[in-house]
């Protein structure tokens, strides 16, 4: 285990030194021509030649393989096994890697993970990413896995959960893995939703059937009882952010859509849910 959290440390100290010199500026980006996903984006100039289904590739450099950042999906078993842990994949995962490959410094794995909380392997990435946790439900052996993680320098980011009832029972599922660590509310001045982009409010992304639906009457929510976007993190006993938890709001739908609509890419996923997920990956790499 020691060996392990090694080599996390180890990772994060050499992602945090080739991390995030911005070589695109947000408001430089054109919804035509850098609309990648379903298979609807068109070579560009300059750009890293078009694979998977219209998601661009690029290769790494073998000597610092070990060392790029990795996108993890965790799969829970909770859920009937293949179901909500799978939300928005593959696209979401591989166009925001492009996205942080394409707008930050920082080396990526064109192709991300998915992996389970029990994996010893876990160890070896420092970040990963829980979706749609509304029906989750932990076996004892993630709850441990989990809190060692968390506990051992990884970050957690939860995303894509909306309502009283979807976040009760994700809670409940939490207190589970920390008894005596409650989630707090972080407000619109917290330094992460600043340290790369600077967003003036904390940004609810609704999923793109929601926004063509609602855009006439500004409705970004996806029930009634989920109006207000939360961010919360959890903290270790140093004050370091273990977790983001983002409820009532759907980044990756951000991420994993952003070529099917031109005002859905303008809107939400360009000054918002890519802005906001690097961000996340800035603070959680460098705290």
């Amino acid at each position: 285990m020691k060996s392990r959290l090694r080599l996390l440390l180890g990772r994060r100290t050499t992602l945090c030194l080739l991390l995030f010199t911005l070589v695109a500026l947000l408001l430089g980006w054109g919804a035509t021509e850098f609309s990648i996903a379903q298979g609807r984006r068109r070579p560009v100039p300059g750009m890293p030649p078009v694979d998977r289904n219209g998601v661009p590739t690029w290769e790494l450099d073998a000597q610092f393989k070990s060392d790029v950042f990795t996108f993890v999906r965790i799969k829970y078993n909770s859920y009937r096994g293949w179901g909500k842990w799978a939300t928005d994949y593959p696209d979401a995962d591989l166009n925001f890697s492009f996205r942080l490959q394409q707008l930050t410094s920082m080396k990526t794995d064109p192709n991300g993970l998915i992996m389970e909380l029990t994996d010893p392997a876990l160890f070896d990435h420092p970040f990963i990413y829980i979706i749609e946790p509304g029906d989750l439900h932990f076996s004892e052996d993630e709850v441990k896995a989990l809190r060692e993680y968390l506990l051992n320098g990884g970050f957690l980011m939860v995303d894509d959960f909306w309502g009283e009832a979807e976040w009760y029972n994700f809670y409940h599922e939490f207190k589970r893995v920390f008894p005596d660590r409650e989630p707090q509310e972080l407000p619109k001045e917290h330094p992460i939703f600043h340290c790369v982009y600077d967003l003036k409010d904390k940004p609810q992304i609704p999923s793109i059937g929601v926004f063509q639906y609602g855009r006439s009457q500004g409705i970004t929510w996806e029930r009634d009882d989920a109006r207000e976007v939360h961010y919360k993190g959890v903290f270790d006993d140093n004050g370091r952010m273990m977790a983001i938890i983002c409820h009532n709001t759907d980044l990756g739908d951000g991420w994993e859509r952003e070529g099917e609509d031109k005002d859905y890419f303008r809107e939400m996923s360009e000054p918002k849910a890519y802005p906001l997920g690097i961000n996340i990956i800035f603070y959680a790499m460098t705290h």
